[in-house]
């Protein structure tokens, strides 16, 4: 009752006390004049400013206090209530002050969390926009001059109209890249893309990855392969073409950042209920203050290397959210001038 006071309990609290104030003031004042004690007349009058304070009090309490302290709470209440709650075969809310305080507080702390959350997604979107803008920018300007060029009468000139078609075809190809990435990641974040989970062993298809990436591998004199001792294979339970995807990106970067005549190497190992994927190189590895941010859309640690060896800035993003799709983690370790290690988890089957 103290705990959670109706407008009837503080109405009747609040009278007795100017009830017995009021008597006790009355008996000191006579005591104090000497009047004699009239005690029938006081206790008529305190029972009368009694009920004059209890339906005064309970009166105001009810329209003033009450009133609009249900109506916040209804209307806070409204806005957590399910679709089923607000046909009428939900709970119905009952407010008292502690309820209500309680609602208001985790109503104001849940407002506070999304006016936080709607200004990084402000942020991001901002970034989002510049990075896309910029990623564009580049190479339909490199298209617009080779074309303008070629119609200024560079067709005509044998020297460079071939070549510069062949570097007008190119950036038209990394305009696709940069599109088709983009396509991937929104799938991903909307859930649209459905994942065929299948059995399979993940050694056969590091093997397709690695061979399917062969010419790129010796144009650098990379050695791929799998680590001594940790190369057994493992059956495990994922989207066989999403985890492609995942180990070609993956791959293909070790081998674009590797040093000439290193080595790109795959390794497996058993986690109970898990396998743990790693692709380790001998590249240029990444500085500490930079690997939070590898996964980033558009982040690279090198952007101009990045841009020579044909990347969108995407890869690794899709390959977070491919990973996160199938619930599992990856993570990255890396040493300057030492190399890089990507590791990812899977089910196993």
């Amino acid at each position: 009752m103290w705990k959670n006071p109706t407008p009837f309990f503080v109405a009747i609290f609040t009278a007795t006390v100017s009830v017995l104030g009021f008597f006790l003031l009355l008996i000191l004042f006579d005591l104090y004049h000497h009047y004699s004690h009239n005690y029938f007349y006081y206790i008529q009058l305190a029972i009368v400013l009694g009920f004059f304070i209890f339906f005064s009090s309970f009166f105001l309490i009810k329209k003033y206090i009450t009133r609009r302290i249900k109506l916040i709470y209804k209307s806070i209440y409204t806005q957590k209530l399910s679709a089923l709650e607000r046909s009428g075969k939900g709970p119905m809310y009952k407010a008292n002050f502690e309820e209500v305080e309680k609602e208001v507080a985790e109503w104001s702390a849940k407002q506070q969390n999304e006016l936080i959350a709607m200004k990084e997604l402000e942020e991001y979107r901002r970034n989002f926009l510049g990075n896309v803008s910029h990623e564009l920018k580049t190479p339909i300007f490199n298209i617009q001059g080779y074309i303008y060029t070629l119609l200024d009468g560079g067709i005509d000139d044998s020297k460079i109209n071939k070549h510069y078609l062949q570097r007008a075809a190119k950036n038209i190809d990394r305009l696709q890249s940069i599109v088709s990435d983009l396509q991937s990641i929104s799938k991903l974040e909307s859930g649209k893309m459905i994942l065929d989970i299948q059995e399979f062993d993940i050694k056969e298809l590091v093997k397709e990855v690695i061979d399917e990436n062969e010419m790129l591998a010796l144009k650098k004199s990379i050695i791929v392969g799998f680590k001594p001792g940790s190369d057994q294979s493992y059956k495990v339970k994922a989207d066989r073409e999403s985890i492609r995807t995942v180990l070609t990106n993956l791959i293909q970067n070790s081998i674009k950042y590797g040093q000439k005549t290193g080595k790109t190497l795959i390794s497996f190992y058993n986690m109970e209920i898990k396998i743990l994927v790693e692709i380790t190189d001998t590249g240029v590895g990444i500085p500490e203050n930079q690997i939070k941010h590898v996964f980033d859309r558009f982040y690279r640690v090198d952007s101009g290397r990045s841009r020579d060896e044909g990347g969108t800035g995407l890869g690794l993003s899709i390959v977070k959210h491919i990973i996160e799709a199938h619930h599992q983690t990856i993570n990255v370790r890396s040493t300057v001038s030492v190399g890089s290690t990507f590791g990812f988890t899977l089910d196993k089957a």
